[in-house]
């Protein structure tokens, strides 16, 4: 079947008891034992629990991997993923990333002694030279970034880490299964925030993580569970009903972000739109490749600093916000927000100043989010020309 097909299906054929189409609740910890030695499968809930499991599954099949593995939140996913390695070790991460990825691995997993090295993930001299010999054991790639987003030539760089013998790691918050997909393109793990557009309304914390071959997944597993970072049975359901539309809103937050995008390029007042879409974006060609879709979120600069403050004060449908890949339209100021605890000279040197904006375009008609992104400019303008 189509991915929208399947999409829309999750869950809906697992209860063959009763034939619920919305695959059931359930909010068991302990399971009864039919005899010693026998199992129904479910022991304890943070090893495996019935809701959680149709979800995991079909993380696994929309992203051609082999198990699918639902954790507390993105970063819960990303610190088992990092429980893989050990004191010493040394990885190699995309230049222009998450905060939150930036601070899990600089304050947190340093103290492990596990190291990492900030390229462009797509310059294969850059990864060359980062790499060192006997220490260096993974690749974590954003592709798209957040929230420049540059675009890794996922086949060229998968292919490089397994001539080293690397794993190679992929972020496909973004994207999403439904427009990428890792895995056939070399990757070793996907990892996604499924907060962000899997989840699609704001209201469940989750995260993700997606493995392909045996030892790797049965490795994982056991992380998984000892680490406990596990979905409960509400939010595994949650998180099931928002993929089940997936399709239709990658379509509209695609659909959305490219007209906004094209209305900024032209805007006097905005110095650089950052969307793969626009065939200007360095990474357009690859994106085009490896993708079958654009995503609903990118950045732009203003020519002016003095702008950022009364634009957001006069949003009135977009919300300034956290997060992104909801259906509401969210407009955040990434060095005050998302990236703020990475350090002010590493921002500046990838791009994230102050006066950067990341937009998170959501589903709203795009006749009101450009009347309301136009009103707030043109109010800030003319605050700053009244000053």
């Amino acid at each position: 079947m189509n991915i929208e097909s399947r999409l829309a299906q999750i869950g809906s054929q697992e209860d063959p008891a009763t034939g619920a189409v919305s695959y059931p609740i359930y909010h068991a910890t302990a399971f009864r034992h039919p005899r010693l030695g026998q199992s129904t499968g479910f022991d304890y809930s943070r090893t495996k629990s019935p809701t959680r499991t149709i979800l995991e599954a079909a993380a696994a099949e929309l992203e051609s991997g082999d198990r699918g593995f639902a954790c507390s939140s993105g970063m819960a996913a990303l610190q088992t993923i990092f429980a893989l390695f050990s004191q010493g070790d040394h990885l190699i991460v995309s230049l222009d990333l998450y905060g939150g990825t930036y601070r899990l691995l600089e304050r947190i997993m340093s103290r492990f002694g596990v190291s990492a090295t900030y390229v462009d993930t797509n310059d294969l001299d850059a990864l060359e030279a980062s790499y060192r010999e006997g220490s260096t054991k993974a690749i974590l790639i954003e592709t798209p970034t957040n929230p420049l987003m540059m675009v890794t030539d996922l086949e060229k760089a998968a292919a490089w880490a397994k001539r080293k013998g690397l794993l190679t790691i992929v972020d496909n918050t973004l994207l999403t299964p439904f427009l990428q997909r890792p895995i056939e393109l070399g990757a070793d793990i996907v990892i996604h925030s499924a907060t962000k557009y899997l989840g699609g309304h704001n209201d469940v914390l989750a995260g993700l993580i997606v493995t392909k071959g045996q030892a790797l997944s049965d490795e994982m597993a056991i992380l998984h569970n000892s680490i406990g970072a596990v979905l409960g049975p509400q939010d595994s359901w949650l998180l099931m009903r928002g993929m089940k539309t997936l399709a239709l809103r990658m379509e509209r937050h695609e659909f959305n972000s490219v007209k906004l995008a094209e209305w900024l390029k032209s805007h006097p007042a905005i110095e650089e739109v950052y969307h793969p879409a626009l065939p200007h974006h360095p990474g357009y060609e690859i994106q085009r490749r490896q993708a079958s879709g654009n995503t609903g979120i990118f950045s732009f600069r203003m020519k002016d600093a003095r702008t950022v403050e009364p634009i957001l004060r006069h949003l009135r449908l977009i919300a300034f916000a956290e997060s992104l890949g909801g259906v509401e339209s969210l407009l955040t100021y990434p060095a005050v927000q998302t990236h703020a605890d990475i350090p002010e000279e590493i921002r500046r040197r990838v791009g994230v100043d102050d006066r950067l904006l990341r937009f998170s375009v959501g589903i709203e008609h795009i006749d009101d989010l450009i009347a309301d992104l136009g009103q707030a400019i043109d109010a800030a303008l003319r605050e700053i020309e009244e000053a």
